[in-house]
């Protein structure tokens, strides 16, 4: 693939080897983190688990992501990425390491729940790659990024069930797993010493303070406050889910303790985020130093849409076609990868349309594609012929993962020196909408779960006209003092 700036992504040197090498590190992240999924059964039979522990499992591996996303990307503004990512990939094997030697279900879920906090490896990359690529490459940069390294699932699907058929025996998902924490620990080695921040004289730009992201006006710090609830509120509803009045895990004293703990992080970040920005209650910043949180809100808002469906689709998929269509469970399977595997091409797409034909138009397309594609699966019964099916899950997938591009093309517009607390925020908001979607889905139907999908799209469009189409520069200050400007056009 090539942009209208010659991006010649066979080429290994400068700019491109850095993104090829960051994508690489994004894919062992997700490789790793969902390890889990293809080898189930055999987990299962190893543990003897049952079914409601194996969907306990499976809750405990999105939770940690959601404030995960958000502490990462707050060390990436302040370390930098590449010590940031060396650091996850090396210490994100730990887990693997920990569910590999599980003997029982506590110690599964415990591994488990840890290695959410390896899926926070795409917010170092967004970074990253926002650092070596110009603002008229960056959409189609950060596309290869994010859909180059989202297929780390998928290849883990694709192999690890091999790989543990090639150890053998009982232990062979243990193999498998384990593996690949060896692959995350090498790799964090080659990460840290094959790349840097910046290129040679870049300067790296650290936010003032860290504990909370800046904003600028007072508005925009209530609008912070109000899009930091639905965070919360997920990692409440997962509590829900795991006490008595779901999967019973915790015991009810346990699950009032967690609500409590979250209403108490949540002033208290609250109170950090005031301590940052208490300066603006007093006096505002030059012009040339603001931006708009209303940017961020509305990006947060699609990503809840883009990747939230996403990671529930992906979960579900597998399950619709085999009982819609009675098909075996490989087939059910094979047929529903297709749905992961277009983000090989779709994601790249939506940030290279995005770089040719402005941000905005091209996320309000995305958007209302989006909300039609789900609409038309809404419709989807055994009275379709099966290809037809396959094509109309493919075809939503296209707008689905163009549109998490097209969000990602706009990200590190906004303000350079907060761009992984940015990227963090709405990384988060796209497990707040799986938490939230898997939710949906476990009380209503798979017809009114895609209905539902397409509400919060169409939420999405109206919000997105609130967008403001990035131009001109902004501005960052310099070591020395002085005002560097950014092209963001």
């Amino acid at each position: 693939m090539m942009s209208s700036d010659s991006l010649n992504l066979f080429s290994f040197k400068g700019k491109i080897r850095v993104l090829h090498l960051t994508w690489i590190a994004f894919f062992i992240t997700f490789f790793a983190w969902f390890n889990h999924a293809p080898l189930l059964m055999a987990i299962a039979d190893s543990l003897s688990l049952t079914s409601e522990q194996v969907k306990t499992l499976l809750i405990l591996n999105v939770a940690l992501t959601i404030p995960a996303r958000v502490i990462i990307g707050m060390l990436t503004d302040k370390y930098g990425p590449r010590l940031t990512y060396s650091l996850l990939l090396a210490i994100g094997s730990i887990p693997c390491f920990i569910f590999a030697l599980a003997d029982s279900f506590t110690a599964a879920a415990i591994g488990r729940f840890l290695l959410g906090f390896i899926g926070a490896g795409f917010v170092v990359g967004i970074r990253m790659v926002s650092e070596w690529f110009p603002a008229k490459q960056l959409g189609t940069a950060e596309g290869i990024y994010g859909g180059w390294g989202n297929f780390g699932s998928a290849a883990a699907a694709m192999s690890l069930p091999t790989i543990a058929l090639l150890f053998g025996g009982d232990d062979g998902w243990r193999y498998a797993v384990g593996l690949t924490g060896a692959i995350a620990l090498v790799y964090s080695v080659i990460y840290y010493r094959s790349v840097t921040d910046t290129p040679k004289g870049g300067t790296y730009f650290k936010p003032k303070k860290i504990g909370g992201m800046e904003v600028s006006s007072p508005a925009d710090f209530v609008l912070l406050l109000i899009m930091k609830v639905p965070m919360y509120a997920a990692l409440a509803l997962l509590t829900w889910k795991l006490s008595p009045s779901g999967v019973g895990m915790l015991a009810q004293s346990v699950a009032i303790v967690i609500y409590v703990a979250l209403a108490a992080l949540y002033a208290f970040d609250a109170k950090k985020c005031y301590d940052i920005n208490k300066e603006i209650f007093v006096k505002l910043p030059e012009p040339i130093h603001r931006y708009q949180f209303k940017q961020v809100a509305v990006l947060n808002i699609l990503y809840f849409a883009t990747f939230g469906s996403e990671l529930a689709v992906v979960s579900m998929l597998p399950l619709f076609f085999s009982e819609t269509f009675t098909l075996d469970p490989v087939k059910a399977g094979l047929l529903a990868s297709a749905y992961a595997f277009m983000n090989l091409m779709s994601r790249p797409a939506g940030g290279l349309i995005s770089d040719r034909f402005g941000r905005k138009s091209t996320l309000l397309i995305l958007t209302a594609g989006l909300a039609l594609g789900y609409l038309t699966m809404s419709m989807i019964d055994a009275e379709w012929p099966l290809y037809l099916a396959v094509a109309a899950a493919m075809a939503c997938s296209f707008f689905v993962q163009s549109g998490e591009g097209a969000v990602f093309a706009v990200v590190p517009l906004i303000k350079r020196r907060l761009t992984g607390q940015i990227a963090g925020m709405t990384g988060a908001y796209g497990n707040v909408g799986a938490v939230f979607y898997l939710t949906v889905l476990s009380m209503v139907s798979y017809q009114t779960f895609f209905l539902v999908i397409a509400g919060t799209a169409v939420l999405g469009f109206v919000t997105l006209l609130f967008l403001e189409e990035p131009e001109g520069q902004m501005a960052e200050v310099m070591p020395d003092g002085s005002v560097s400007l950014i092209d963001v056009a």
